[in-house]
């Protein structure tokens, strides 16, 4: 493959693999603020997104950022 992989998706099966590390929750592809990629957490009560730099997501705890409801 060529090209940047910064904008590329995950693997649908390198997805599914990832949960959010702070409820367990399956991840799902979404898009930041910033335009970037980012991972979202699926869980109903404390949504999260973790960014994806460099085509890597970025789970950790302290990279979570609470996704607006609504």
């Amino acid at each position: 493959m060529t090209g940047s992989t910064s904008g590329r998706a995950l693997e649908p099966w390198a997805r599914e693999l990832l949960r959010c590390p702070v409820t367990g929750a399956t991840l799902v592809d979404g898009v930041g603020p910033d335009g970037e990629p980012t991972l979202v957490s699926t869980d109903p009560d404390n949504p999260l997104a973790y960014p994806v730099r460099d085509g890597i997501p970025v789970l950790l705890v302290d990279e979570g950022v609470p996704v607006p409801r609504g």
